[in-house]
C-alpha cells in the first residue's frame, strides 16, 4: 500500500483553538508567504513554522480549529503544506 501522508507528526493537545493556529494580530496579512511564517505560533511549539516541512503531519485530541472563524487558520496550514492532519474530532466551523 502506497502511503498518503509521509513526515514527522507533531502532536497537539485537545481545544486547539484558531488563535493557537494562527493568532489574531497576525489578521491583516494577506501574503502567502508572510501568513505561513505564523503557522500554530499561538500554540505550544510557536516556533513551528521555521522547522515544520511540506508533508509533515499534525495530530490532536478533540476540538481541533475551535474558536473564532479565522480562514487563516486554515491558509496558513496549507501555507506550510501540512500532509495530514489527524484529529479526534474538529471543531464545527473548521
Amino acid at each position: 500500500m502506497k502511503p498518503i501522508a509521509e513526515g514527522t507528526a507533531y502532536v497537539f493537545g485537545n481545544n486547539i483553538d484558531t488563535d493557537q493556529i494562527y493568532p489574531g494580530k497576525y489578521v491583516e496579512l494577506t501574503e502567502m508567504e508572510d501568513i505561513r511564517k505564523h503557522a500554530m505560533s499561538g500554540s505550544e511549539e510557536p516556533d513551528l513554522a521555521t522547522f515544520f516541512l511540506p508533508g509533515d503531519i499534525i495530530v490532536a485530541g478533540t476540538n481541533f480549529g475551535c474558536g473564532s472563524s479565522r480562514e487563516h487558520a486554515a491558509m496558513t496550514l496549507k501555507g506550510i503544506q501540512v500532509g495530514a492532519i489527524l484529529a479526534e474530532s474538529f471543531g464545527r466551523i473548521f
